[in-house]
């Protein structure tokens, strides 16, 4: 999928939408740590084909947990049933297997630090110091306890997390509705508004809800599926984009 209209130059950007996981803080790394730890073992004892980094960014990164248990497991052509959200973490269910990976990841979370990265940290800064509205918008149940460890809690009024989504029955990535959402809280037109993902699928999102400009970071993905998926602009640190937004006053 490529952009069908030109982008808003980054300098006349208003509000910036930024994933989590992967273009903030580096626990997109947790979270694939996590999956593996669900899925290498659970598919092993079905004697299917073994999990593999390429299962994450092929059918979960930047989807909701549920989405990513239903992509992966239809990958492998195996039906479980739907469960409940509130299912046990050892049910054999598509909530189930969900829910047993939300433990691992928090179990990985409570055991190491979380920084933000330190590119990251000066972009947000550096924009929030030109007066621009900024959000975070992710697939993610835990945004809240990971932008507090990083310290990043302060700088965001907007969170649209997968829990708010599921709450507000706003469709998950690559659907746009969570980035629409999170420009309107922000009294801002998608125009005028920059989506910042790392994953295909949220980029996907992005260019679906017609933003004003889409960045794709690249954390391992790839810079050509990044803007086959319909990014403007692909950097591998956000502190690249520093020279395009100078240091002014949004208007």
């Amino acid at each position: 999928m490529t952009s069908q209209t030109p982008p808003t130059r980054l300098a006349d950007v208003r509000g910036w939408l930024f994933d989590l996981d992967g273009v903030l803080t580096p626990t997109a790394d947790v979270h694939m740590r996590a999956w593996s730890r669900l899925f290498a073992p659970y598919l092993a004892s079905l004697a299917v084909a073994p999990y593999e980094d390429a299962d994450y960014y092929a059918h979960i990164d930047g989807r909701p947990r549920y989405d990513g248990v239903r992509s992966l497991l239809t990958s492998r052509s195996i039906l479980r049933p739907e469960g409940e959200p509130d299912d046990s973490e050892s049910a054999d269910t598509i909530c189930g297997l969900g829910n047993r990976k939300d433990m691992v990841f928090r179990d990985i979370l409570r055991s190491q630090k979380v920084a933000a990265y330190e590119g990251s940290r000066t972009f947000l800064d550096a924009v929030l110091s030109r007066g621009c509205s900024v959000a975070v918008v992710s697939s993610s149940q835990n945004a809240q306890l990971v932008l507090s460890a990083a310290g990043l809690d302060d700088r965001f009024d907007v969170v649209v997390d997968g829990a708010y989504a599921s709450a507000a029955g706003l469709a998950g990535k690559p659907s746009p509705d969570t980035f629409l959402h999170a420009a309107n809280r922000l009294s801002l037109a998608p125009s005028a508004c920059a989506v910042v993902e790392d994953a295909v699928s949220g980029v996907s999102a992005g260019a679906a809800g017609q933003f004003g400009h889409v960045v794709g970071v690249d954390r391992g993905v790839g810079p050509r599926a990044l803007r086959e998926a319909g990014a403007h602009t692909v950097v591998s640190d956000l502190a690249e984009l520093l020279p395009l937004v100078p240091p002014i006053a949004c208007r």
